[in-house]
């Protein structure tokens, strides 16, 4: 009986030798693969994480910069972080104070400049929209009117309302009425109805 176990064993023995022998390089690897997969998963998680925090603390600083209203050097923080941390969520909200300051400053070049950086570098499609609309908006006020109707063929469709109603101060500008009311009208259409922009877009419309 003994001897039959025996048997039995060694013939278990030589199969498992014979599929390790055959596909024991195959399943080393896929092991090798799939463990290398999961550290690299994990690093990349434990780096971007890092690199959030890191320019949280940049942030904190432009913000800190921003508030002594000095463009200048808020905008020497903004391009420091922008080096490093250029896809970073904060690096983007930074690119808009800097617009917003620089504008109010009337410094209108480093907003388009911040502004056209944020049309296309950011990685969300609302922060990217917003951009647009804003830099349209000075593109506009300084008349570059085919380049700002040009920056409004851009935008995603469900931003649609708001470039309609962006088109039409355009044409407004240029003394095209039809035009104006044509692009009005498709922004009031595409506005929810209890929205109070509803109602500047109705003003709008009834002034021309």
């Amino acid at each position: 009986m003994a001897n039959h176990l025996d048997l039995e064993e060694q013939e278990q023995l030589d199969q498992i030798k014979h599929f390790w022998n055959q596909y024991g390089n195959l399943i080393t690897w896929v092991l090798i693969v799939v463990l290398g997969a999961v550290a690299a998963w994990n690093g990349y998680q434990y780096w971007q994480a890092r690199q959030a925090a890191q320019a949280a603390v940049m942030y904190d600083e432009v913000e800190k910069v921003a508030r002594s209203g000095d463009v200048e050097k808020t905008q020497r923080a903004f391009n420091d972080m922008k080096e490093r941390f250029a896809g970073a969520a904060y690096t983007q909200q930074s690119a808009l104070l800097l617009a917003r300051m620089a504008y109010d400053a009337g410094k209108t070049e480093v907003a388009k400049e911040s502004l056209n950086w944020l049309a296309n570098h950011a990685k969300d499609d609302g922060l990217s929209a917003l951009a647009k609309l804003r830099l349209a908006a000075i593109l506009l006020e300084s008349k570059s009117y085919e380049d700002a109707l040009k920056l409004l063929q851009t935008l995603p469709a469900a931003f649609e309302g708001l470039a309609a109603d962006r088109r039409g101060d355009i044409y407004s500008q240029q003394g095209k009425a039809s035009e104006a009311k044509a692009e009005y009208l498709k922004a009031y259409k595409a506005t929810d109805e209890q929205a109070p922009y509803r109602r500047i877009l109705a003003v709008k419309l009834n002034a021309l």
